[in-house]
């Protein structure tokens, strides 16, 4: 039985046609319903949204006020986290494509790395609250909290290094050790300011992202209302996810801080936007810088 040339293009097109509907409504459904989402929240949050939402202590049981030690003490946290995180995670992401060779050893850190970026964020309070918390006496406090955040952005961190360093092309490397330059020279001067670019948008979605966790710090640092600021990295405080969570589940009276919870939800939103933006306008800045 002979099949004719056209009818298999005929039949080839309208599958792709069928696939690429497909994929353009589920996409617009997608984003269909991030925009309700966020039109939910907006809706309901921005009324909030004051001067004093930002600058006043929460007062009234929560159900007054502003959220500015939540605010303060989620700047501590991620600030402090991506202290710890940036160094350990660039320089293992360095060893790991640069100087770890093929063999069951970087097979096994590799395995490592994907599976801690796998763990639940409520395994990594636990953790944060064993170890940090109870076993170096710590306490429930920033540090405590900071360490774990770390932990849980280590693995997107040595990541993105590591695939941002994969895709320089060796031809550079190659350049560079034939006009006798040493390894170390080479990934300083050569592989990381081109890799830069990627590496700076991994650090920037990892502030993202430990930015909006709430299980890491229930156990490590969160307070459930202080109305004043840490004096010392041992001191608990406020942060905002943790605040979101108790003013909307179970506060002193949910009804009356509800406005506020949805005020907390848009300023996260606004966040994790803006700390987007900046990875992208970053991205594109260095990669401009080097055509």
């Amino acid at each position: 039985m002979l099949v004719f040339p056209k009818y298999i293009d005929r039949r080839k097109k309208l599958q792709q046609n069928i696939f690429f509907w497909l994929s353009r409504i589920i996409s617009l459904l997608i984003i269909g319903i991030l925009f309700l989402i966020l039109f939910f929240i907006l809706k309901r949050g921005l009324p909030v949204i004051t001067w004093n939402f930002f600058t006043e202590m929460p007062t009234e049981g929560m159900t007054q006020g502003g959220i500015f030690p939540a605010i303060i003490g989620s700047i501590y946290l991620v600030f402090g986290s991506m202290i710890i995180a940036f160094p350990i995670g660039i320089l293992s992401g360095i060893y790991v494509n640069e100087y770890a060779h093929e063999g069951k050893l970087k097979q096994f850190i590799k395995m490592m790395t994907n599976n801690l970026a796998g763990i639940p964020s409520i395994v990594f309070g636990l953790f944060g609250m064993a170890l940090f918390v109870n076993k170096l006496n710590f306490g429930a406090s920033i540090i405590a909290g900071s360490l774990t955040l770390a932990l849980l952005a280590l693995p997107l961190i040595i990541r993105t290094t590591e695939e941002s360093l994969k895709a320089v092309d060796s031809t550079f490397r190659h350049a560079s050790y034939a006009l006798g330059a040493s390894k170390l020279y080479t990934i300083r001067k050569v592989v990381l300011p081109i890799a830069f670019p990627n590496i700076i948008t991994g650090l920037i979605l990892g502030i993202g992202r430990v930015s909006g966790e709430t299980a890491p710090i229930l156990f490590t640092v969160a307070a459930y209302f202080l109305p004043n600021l840490p004096e010392s990295v041992f001191d608990q405080c406020m942060a905002l996810p943790y605040h979101l969570y108790v003013i909307a589940t179970s506060g002193t009276n949910v009804e009356a801080s509800r406005p506020i919870a949805y005020g907390t939800a848009v300023v996260l939103i606004g966040i994790v936007f803006i700390v987007n933006l900046s990875a992208n306008y970053l991205r594109s800045h260095f990669g401009n810088k080097l055509k």
